[in-house]
């Protein structure tokens, strides 16, 4: 796709979110089911999965990509929510292993709320990301376990899950990107812009 079918494309919407925010709010879901045999999750196939060809990304159709049963691609933010569940599922059970709660049953879900007039540079204002993320747990256990025991299930399974940390406690980033082309007279030349935030 070139610059001019991409803003052909993305013009309308751009209307659109201008005419009406609510228009460009969305949310992503992500789920996932606990094992009862062994420390892992399964995540489910979301609608956009399924369409999907591959795990490539691309363009959400609210930024002016194709359908995900067009194009084959994924939308980041989904493949956001599904590490967040994946990481989230495998970390409660790790830690229900050693607290010694048998888990029979269970799902992991994550929902995130984006407003693409961010995204999309139609309202400053707007945040470019997830605005809300909701993390949850639906699980059966074996036998009667005590609220002690929950509620230490809750906090070190928030406290250990590697996703959920790196999402919450923004940690320190670089960003880095370098590149190269030719002249027209044939001469290479490389470019460079990084950033530390």
């Amino acid at each position: 796709m070139d610059s001019a079918t991409l803003k052909a494309a993305q013009a309308p919407i751009k209307a659109a979110y201008k005419a009406d925010p609510s228009s460009a709010l969305v949310t992503l879901k992500s789920k996932g089911t606990l094992s009862s045999t062994s420390i892992a999750c399964k995540l489910s196939t979301g609608s956009a999965a399924r369409e999907a060809h591959a795990r490539v990304a691309g363009l959400h159709p609210k930024a002016g990509g194709p359908e995900a049963s067009i194009s084959g691609e994924l939308c980041s933010g989904d493949m956001l929510l599904e590490a967040l569940v994946a990481c989230a599922g495998v970390t409660l059970k790790a830690v229900a292993t050693v607290l010694e709660i048998q888990i029979k049953d269970g799902t992991v879900t994550a929902e995130g709320d984006l407003d693409f007039r961010g995204t999309m540079g139609v309202d400053r204002e707007a945040p470019v990301g997830f605005k809300n993320i909701r993390l949850g747990f639906e699980i059966e256990v074996e036998g009667e376990v005590e609220e002690s025991k929950v509620e230490a299930l809750g906090k070190l399974t928030e406290r250990y899950c590697v996703v959920l940390q790196t999402i919450a406690r923004k940690p320190e980033i670089s960003v880095a990107l370098r590149g190269y082309g030719q002249t027209e007279d044939g001469i290479e030349k490389g470019y460079v812009w990084g950033q530390k935030g």
